[in-house]
């Protein structure tokens, strides 16, 4: 879908992310850099505990208060993702508009890409009287073993 925050170059790579964080004027360090290429490495949401983790674990020094910071400065400049849940916010990788499929059984969150038809959009802006900008969609189910049908 073409929005108007779609205006702007979308972050599609580590590379657009860090060219992103430039182009605003963010100092780039390297515990910034390092949490940049541990989402984009990992394609996932991770909580701020998972990413202090898995950083630390690849040797990677970072104190647990330099990755809160690092995480809410680069979700509130749009950079990254941010998905508030009940039990704690998520963080990922992508961060232009998109919909999420989240999986009952693992708790995992799948980035989508969904295109509502005209028609449907034209229906809710009828009914609400707002002009529909941009939209994101949530799906909830449980893993299936889905034969394709032939």
């Amino acid at each position: 879908m073409v929005t108007e925050a779609a205006a702007k170059k979308p972050i599609q790579s580590l590379e657009d992310a860090i060219e992103h964080c430039q182009s605003l004027g963010m100092r780039l360090s390297k515990q910034r850099r390092f949490i940049l290429e541990l989402l984009w490495q990992e394609k996932d949401h991770l909580s701020a505990r998972e990413i202090y983790d898995r950083l630390n674990h690849q040797g990677k020094e970072i104190g647990h208060t330099s990755v809160y910071q690092n995480l809410e400065a680069l979700s509130a400049q749009g950079v990254i993702e941010c998905v508030d849940r009940a039990d704690g916010r998520l963080y990922g990788n992508i961060s232009d508009p998109h919909s999420h499929v989240n999986c009952l059984d693992s708790q995992k969150i799948i980035d989508v890409h969904v295109e509502l038809p005209a028609e449907l959009l034209a229906q809710i802006e009828q009914q609400t009287g707002v002009k529909i900008t941009s939209y994101s969609v949530n799906f909830y189910g449980h893993q299936a073993n889905l034969e394709p049908e032939g």
